[in-house]
This record gives structure tokens, C-alpha cells and sequence, in this order.
């Protein structure tokens, strides 16, 4: 049985393989990505051990910062070869939990995609409905993170309701939902395509 959202679950992550196929083995191991101290590789690493939430982060508690050191240093003893097949098999057949919250998983895999091309100043036509699922992750990351989704009232551009509570005092602060969606998920490098009101 098909779970909503799952075919643009693997269509995103097959999206995200092809991306990282086209890299070179030196961009692929150490290559700059908007997730600080990750590589393409490392970013991978964790997005694989996403799908085996349960085994990978549940013993961590809210300790996911731990767990996601864990996560990628067991990927970065895999060749390169061992570590696209096993994202290859990851692409095609998502876990379940994957599959039940693929809202959340997809918009987790947007961002990371987003990540890896942003970091090697690569270009990329995102489809219509991926920067929703950045901008959904990014709100939800910023409620455990930097509250920014609380703080600002955020407007896209780009044909998505407004999400906050509209104030005399809070700010406004405009843009695509893609750039939002990674700055309130805490890329602030993308800072320059927002404005603020």
C-alpha cells in the first residue's frame, strides 16, 4: 500500500543520488555543504540513518546532536561504491516510519538537498511542491531550535499562506518559501535573499 506522499518521498531522494553522482570524489568526501562540518557524504550518512529512526536515535534521547555524530562517522567508514548503493536501496524502498511521517522526512531531505547544492554553489530547479516541504520543516525545526518561527511573521512570496501571528510588534520578513524554509531552519547564509520589515 502506497502511504501519501511516499512517491515524492523517492522522487526526492532519487533526485538527491543524481545530485551526488554528478559530484566529483573530492566534493563527494570533503566537499562544503551548509551543515557545518558535514560533507556531501556526511549529510548522506545521516539522511540514511534517518530511516532507521527508531535503532539510531531513540537510545539518544533528545540528544540528537550525539546521535548524528554516531550516524556519520559509521557512514565515513563506508567507500563511497557501499554508501551510494546503500542510498540507492534507501531511495527505492523508504522504512515504514520513513513512509508514515514522509511530511516530516521529506521536508528533512529537502533542506539537506538543499544543503549539499547551496554548499558547492551548484544550481538546481526545484519541483512546485519541494519548497513547501522546506518551509513546513523549516517552522518545525525552528520551534526546537532558534524560535524564529515565533519571533517573525513569515510571508512567502511564492504562493503559500503567511505563518505567525500577525502584531504591532512582531517583524515580518519576506521571501521564497525554499530561502525561509533554510533560514528558519538556521542557514543563514541564505539571509541576503530575505527582507525584513
Amino acid at each position: 500500500m502506497t502511504l501519501p506522499l511516499e512517491r515524492e518521498l523517492r522522487a526526492e531522494r532519487r533526485r538527491l543520488i543524481a545530485t551526488l553522482d554528478q559530484l566529483p570524489d573530492d566534493a563527494f568526501e570533503s566537499g562544503r555543504t551548509l551543515c557545518a562540518e558535514w560533507s556531501p557524504r556526511d549529510v548522506l550518512g545521516h539522511l540514511l540513518a534517518v530511516d532507521d529512526f527508531a535503532a539510531s536515535y531513540l537510545p539518544y534521547g533528545p540528544f540528537l546532536h550525539a546521535a548524528n555524530r554516531k550516524q556519520v562517522k559509521k557512514a565515513r567508514r563506508l567507500p563511497r561504491e557501499r554508501l551510494m548503493a546503500r542510498a540507492r536501496e534507501w531511495a527505492d524502498r523508504p522504512s515504514l516510519s520513513s513512509r508514515v511521517g514522509a511530511v516530516i522526512a521529506l521536508g528533512d531531505l529537502a533542506i539537506h538537498h538543499q544543503d549539499i547544492v547551496r554548499g558547492l554553489g551548484l544550481r538546481r530547479d526545484l519541483p512546485a511542491t519541494v519548497p513547501t516541504f522546506i518551509l513546513w520543516d523549516g517552522a518545525l525545526l525552528s520551534l526546537s531550535t532558534n524560535l524564529r518561527v515565533l519571533r517573525y511573521r513569515v510571508v512567502p512570496t511564492d504562493g503559500h499562506p503567511e505563518i505567525g501571528i500577525r502584531s504591532p510588534r512582531t517583524r515580518e520578513v519576506l521571501g521564497t518559501r525554499e530561502a525561509l524554509g533554510m533560514w528558519l531552519a538556521g542557514r543563514d547564509s541564505v539571509t541576503d535573499e530575505l527582507v525584513f520589515t
